[in-house]
This record gives C-alpha cells, sequence and structure tokens, in this order.
C-alpha cells in the first residue's frame, strides 16, 4: 500500500459537494438554452477556462454571458447561477482533513474563479465560523490566482518546485480523469475519486 509524503487535494467534488446541473439548469433559465454544449464537467469553452486561469476579469466573464442573455440580467442572478453547481462542505471531511493533516503535509489545487472562491468562503464562514482552509492546509493553490489549470504540466509542477515536492512520493485526488491522466504523466501517484465515492471511505487507510 502506498504512503504518501505528501497529498493535494483537488476542492470541488471531493471536499465540496457539486451540482453541475443545478448551474445548467440555472442558466437555461436566465435565458442560455444550450448551456450544456459550452459547460460541463468534462470538458468547457475557452471562455471558462480564461476566467479559471484569471486572464480575464469577473466583470468581462459577466459581459461576455450576458450577450447571450437578456440585458436586463443582473450581476447578482449571473453570480447566483454560476455559483448554483456549489453545495455544502460537510462536517465529517473537515474532520477527516484534520486528522489527515497530522500525520501528512497537505494541500489545495483548484481550478476555479474568484466568483466562486467568495461563494465557497462564505459557506465556510457561515459553516464553521471562519475560513477552516487557511489553517487546514499547508498551503492553499487556485487556478485563478495563479494563472495556470489543471491538467496543464505547469501547475503541478509549480506546486511540487515550491513545496520541495518529490512527484513519486506525492499523491493527488480528484474526481475529473482529465486532471488524474495529466498528474500522472509527470509521475504523481493518484486517486480517481469517482461519482458515488467519499473521499473519506476510499482512503481510510491514510489513516
Amino acid at each position: 500500500m502506498f504512503k504518501p509524503k505528501a497529498i493535494i487535494f483537488d476542492l470541488g467534488g471531493v471536499i465540496i459537494n457539486l451540482n453541475y446541473n443545478s448551474t445548467s439548469n440555472a442558466f437555461k433559465k436566465l435565458g442560455i438554452s444550450d448551456f450544456d454544449e459550452v459547460y460541463s464537467k468534462q470538458k468547457q469553452g475557452q471562455l471558462f477556462d480564461d476566467f479559471e486561469k484569471g486572464i480575464i476579469s469577473t466583470s468581462v466573464f459577466r459581459e461576455a454571458l450576458r450577450k447571450h442573455l437578456p440585458q436586463h440580467v443582473s450581476d447578482e442572478a449571473i453570480n447566483q447561477a454560476w455559483n448554483a453547481m456549489l453545495l455544502d462542505i460537510p462536517a465529517y471531511r473537515i474532520q477527516w482533513l484534520q486528522e489527515v493533516a497530522k500525520r501528512y503535509p497537505i494541500f489545495l489545487l483548484s481550478n476555479t474563479n474568484e466568483i466562486h472562491i467568495e461563494a465557497f468562503t462564505n459557506i465556510l464562514m457561515h459553516t464553521y465560523g471562519k475560513n477552516v482552509f487557511e489553517t487546514l492546509f499547508n498551503k492553499v493553490y487556485y487556478s485563478c490566482r495563479m494563472q495556470m489549470r489543471k491538467p496543464d504540466a505547469e501547475i503541478f509542477d509549480y506546486v511540487l518546485s515550491e513545496n520541495k515536492l518529490i512527484a513519486n512520493q506525492t499523491l493527488f485526488i480528484d474526481d475529473s480523469k482529465q486532471h488524474i491522466d495529466g498528474a500522472e504523466k509527470l509521475g504523481l501517484h493518484t486517486c480517481y475519486l469517482q461519482s458515488g465515492h467519499d473521499i473519506t471511505d476510499l482512503l481510510k487507510y491514510l489513516l
């Protein structure tokens, strides 16, 4: 059984529960009937890639979406639709991560954007009274603040290099196959968290 020297966790679908259909349905209600064709867990258009890389601002992102929406749709309505996929961050997962963190250096590496960061930070504040990620992880990495995103090699190389981690001694956990494939190409050990599985059950051996 592989025992890592460090662990890199994805966020969405691993720590925070997601429902992509909720965002799709919300945008359809606002007026984008073909939203599924440009955004899903498996693939997304250039607009979403650029937003996740921080190449475009939140206002530019909303204006690009608004081209496909009735002009009266507000910024708040767009944010709410975009955030609809973000569900809860269960306490038992946070407690499990706290135990894991006593045994291993742990890192968070998420493809995300400024609208979602504000939303899930609010979830943390509402649920736990503080942003527990700041103390839970050795370091947090958000794609939009790095101008890099998974599965590109550069983002994995950056995290490994900055923390002096060795790829074949590091475990990477994600629920997207394309990200797992990208990490494996660099020699990281991986855990592909598929739908219906919970990280706390799948990785009991870590404790």
